[in-house]
């Protein structure tokens, strides 16, 4: 229990857990939108997996990062009240709006 309330108690791991409800993303997606450092976000990653809220698959060059379905009883009922919350924070909403748009494409041609 206190893994899944540590993943929680960052703000990032949040803005994270609420652009993954708009679609799998990889780490250079999720990077460009956080505008931190490659490696602070594979760490929040690592921290949000281990506590059971998102999960990684391989898919050729690419790992994508998706929440977790049927999850544990705790981790269901935080994502089920989640999924209410951070609608009417401007930067969680802003993020999302970049979700919808960012491309690994993109970022790995400019990079």
């Amino acid at each position: 229990m206190e893994k899944i309330f540590k993943a929680l108690g960052d703000r990032n791991r949040i803005r994270i857990l609420k652009m993954l409800e708009v679609k799998p993303m990889c780490v250079c997606e999720i990077t460009q939108i956080l505008g931190i450092a490659q490696s602070s976000v594979s760490r929040h990653l690592a921290i949000l997996r281990d506590s059971g809220f998102i999960n990684d698959k391989k898919e050729g060059l690419w790992v994508n990062y998706a929440l977790v379905a049927g999850t544990d009883d705790i981790v269901a009922t935080l994502m089920t009240g989640l999924r209410r919350w951070g609608n009417e924070d401007r930067r969680i909403v802003a993020d999302r709006e970049e979700a919808y748009v960012v491309s690994r494409a993109e970022i790995c041609m400019t990079a």
